[in-house]
């Protein structure tokens, strides 16, 4: 299959990285890879890109790590021409393909749109929602959004270690994090 012709939605559509720009002139792809290590985007088969509103299925053929550098050549895009049009599109794979995690680990998107509850002295307090993270180097950090069910509209950044609990079938996340910090 080539990778313009449109495929079925993948099942659980995960973010896991960009097509930045070429590299060379027989259709090798520069990477951003969202996965950790970065190399890991390189494990994950097929790819799935979002183009225009349709999916397309892609065959990853090669791929190396050139220090923080990820490289990949997919099937059927032998040129730079070829490659070029693929520039800027987001890499997904299925939900299913990424490994299991340990009792208490949680994948960023897993995170992402739960109602986050924080406390005013000994009252919960409904802070917002999880719009995305950060990767700082120390640890994790949430962008939390307020919302209307939220006591203020005002974006917080709140570290990781501040997270007391995740309860995924509830859509909640307990912090120790009051609305003034």
């Amino acid at each position: 299959m080539t990778p313009r012709t449109p495929g079925p939605a993948p099942e659980g559509a995960i973010r896991v990285g960009r097509i930045v720009t070429v590299h060379g002139v027989r259709g090798w792809l520069k990477i951003e890879s969202g996965t950790e290590p970065a190399g890991n985007i390189l494990k994950y088969r097929p790819w799935w890109l979002l183009r225009d509103g349709h999916w397309l299925r892609v065959e990853l053929d090669a791929g190396e790590l050139s220090g923080k550098r990820v490289l990949a050549h997919l099937a059927g895009v032998d040129d730079r021409d070829a490659a070029r049009h693929l520039c800027q599109l987001d890499i997904h794979v299925e939900a299913a393909q990424l490994p299991p995690l340990a009792a208490g680990e949680y994948y960023w998107h897993q995170l992402i749109g739960l109602q986050v509850v924080g406390r005013d002295g000994d009252h919960p307090v409904v802070l917002g929602v999880v719009v995305s993270l950060l990767e700082t180097g120390a640890h994790d950090v949430l962008v939390v959004r307020g919302n209307d069910a939220a006591v203020d509209r005002r974006e917080r950044l709140i570290p990781y270690p501040a997270v007391l609990g995740v309860d995924l079938e509830r859509g909640s996340l307990a912090v120790d994090w009051a609305p003034d910090y």
